[in-house]
């Protein structure tokens, strides 16, 4: 993956962009030594690296204005970082670059339970939004696998969602309003505490714009009351083409799950092996979980074990009680860190229609043959995000090649199926230079002049999302 050449005039001037940013922040907010950089050289796309000019850790919007505006007038390119860990690369720095990481930014500002909302700092981490209004009765939906450790301030930038989001729907359905600073740090409140904010719908712009466009520093969550009850159902099938078309047929018969997940094979070992969540030794899985009160539960899960029975699973086995329940997504919760400890890999993440998904299951068998390389299939099936990790040597230039090409081919083929490139982890550097396949030259024409008008001078994370060769010109006029 080609990153652009850093400025060396830029790096030339470090010693007084650094003096200038501590004297804008208070200079223990800033770092400058180069072996304290590199904690803040990748996120967790690790295959590639880049220690940044200087990193920048605010405890305030305001902090975040003054950073800015130094960069701003220094042209100097400005990375934003939440917890780092971004799975396409999108917090990965130039060497030209200042990071500027609000992971310090994690308070609570105002819980309305009334109006059910809750604003927080963008640093908060995903579960502990979750974890603040539990007690009364309610929860924030969106609920990424990475949901301990990803900040709030990532979910918005990459319009991030979770196992519940086929019942839920992901961030940008449950954002109501941000707290901005711009590239020239102007600091400016879009939303807030309820739907549909008159005017231009600037908030559906920001979010999933991948810090592309502004830093968000503070977010207003929508919070919803917690269900009467929850059951998760575990169906184990003889292949994975089974598996995809058992759940085509569940959203075909008209009820809606909170949630379907598929696991294959490979990840099921790596799950077992790294929890023990008493999972079947089976080709595929499907975890389907349903919410209401036991009646609604009970009247789901027979329609849904009905859909399944045509397709002759292996094993059915419904959770009779919340420590079964918990056991049944507790491997599936660390499906990513369970393949973590097998092998590197690059985790994908287009979409596709449901009635597809037997289809490109097959397709993705045969390109691990091709490109011989091991693939683990773990995703949220029910709105077509796939995830394949395709695991590869980090210490191999080859593989980590084949790896890349066979990451492209599956990512064209969910665009060649009617799906898109990403669901859910942003574009980032991964597949930037595959925006050409979705995309026609006017459509990323009409994204790049809205980046024109948030961010003239295109320094706001450099190398992402358009196309290398283009975001150079734009950047050099």
């Amino acid at each position: 993956m080609e990153m652009p050449a850093p400025c060396n005039e830029i790096i030339g001037r470090k010693d007084s962009i650094v003096h200038k940013l501590k004297f804008a922040v208070p200079e223990a907010l800033v770092i400058d030594n180069p072996d304290e950089v590199k904690g803040y050289e990748c996120d967790a796309l690790t295959a590639y690296t880049c220690p940044p000019l200087a990193v920048v850790l605010p405890t305030s919007t305001e902090d975040v204005a003054a950073v800015m505006r130094v960069c701003s007038t220094e042209n100097v390119p400005v990375v934003p970082r939440g917890s780092g860990t971004s799975l396409a690369g999108g917090a990965l720095p130039t060497a030209d670059s200042v990071i500027l990481g609000i992971a310090k930014m994690n308070r609570v500002l105002e819980t309305d339970f009334d109006n059910r909302f809750i604003r927080v700092q963008a640093g908060r981490t995903n579960l502990s939004v979750t974890q603040e209004v539990e007690g009364e009765g309610f929860f924030y939906a969106p609920d990424p696998s990475s949901q301990l450790a990803c900040a709030i301030a990532g979910n918005i930038a990459m319009n991030s969602g979770g196992a519940h989001c086929l019942k839920y729907g992901v961030t940008t359905n449950n954002l109501l309003g941000v707290r901005m600073v711009t590239v020239a740090g102007e600091i400016v409140d879009i939303g807030g505490g309820y739907l549909d904010a008159g005017g231009l719908d600037l908030l559906g712009v920001i979010c999933g714009s991948e810090g592309q466009l502004g830093v968000v520093t503070e977010a207003t969550l929508r919070i919803l009351p917690k269900p009467e009850g929850a059951r998760p159902v575990l169906f184990g099938f003889e292949s994975c083409e089974t598996a995809g078309a058992c759940v085509a047929d569940i959203i075909r018969a008209g009820v809606l799950p909170v949630a379907i997940e598929y696991m294959d094979r490979p990840c099921i070992r790596a799950c077992e092996d790294f929890v023990g969540a008493g999972y079947p030794d089976v080709e595929a899985l499907l975890i389907v979980e349903v919410e209401g009160s036991d009646a609604e539960i009970d009247m789901q899960l027979g329609l849904i074990k009905q859909v399944a029975a045509k397709h002759k699973p292996e094993v059915v086995r419904e959770s009779s009680n919340s420590e079964e329940s918990a056991k049944i997504w507790a491997g599936r919760k660390a499906a990513f860190g369970a393949m973590g400890r097998l092998a590197d890999y690059i985790c994908l993440d287009g979409t596709i229609p449901l009635s597809e998904l037997p289809r490109v299951l097959t397709r993705i068998t045969e390109l691990s043959k091709k490109y011989d390389l091991k693939v683990a299939n773990v995703f949220h099936a029910g709105d077509g995000n796939l995830h394949p990790l395709i695991m590869f040597d980090a210490n191999s230039d080859d593989e980590l090649a084949r790896c890349e090409a066979m990451g492209a081919d599956v990512l064209k083929l969910c665009v060649e199926v009617g799906g898109c490139l990403t669901g859910e982890h942003g574009i980032g550097i991964e597949k930037r230079d595959l925006m050409t396949c979705q995309y026609s030259e006017n459509d990323l024409e009409a994204q790049m002049r809205v980046k024109d008008v948030f961010d003239p001078g295109w320094i706001l994370n450099p190398a992402k999302v358009f196309p290398l060769d283009v975001s150079r010109s734009r950047r050099a006029a």
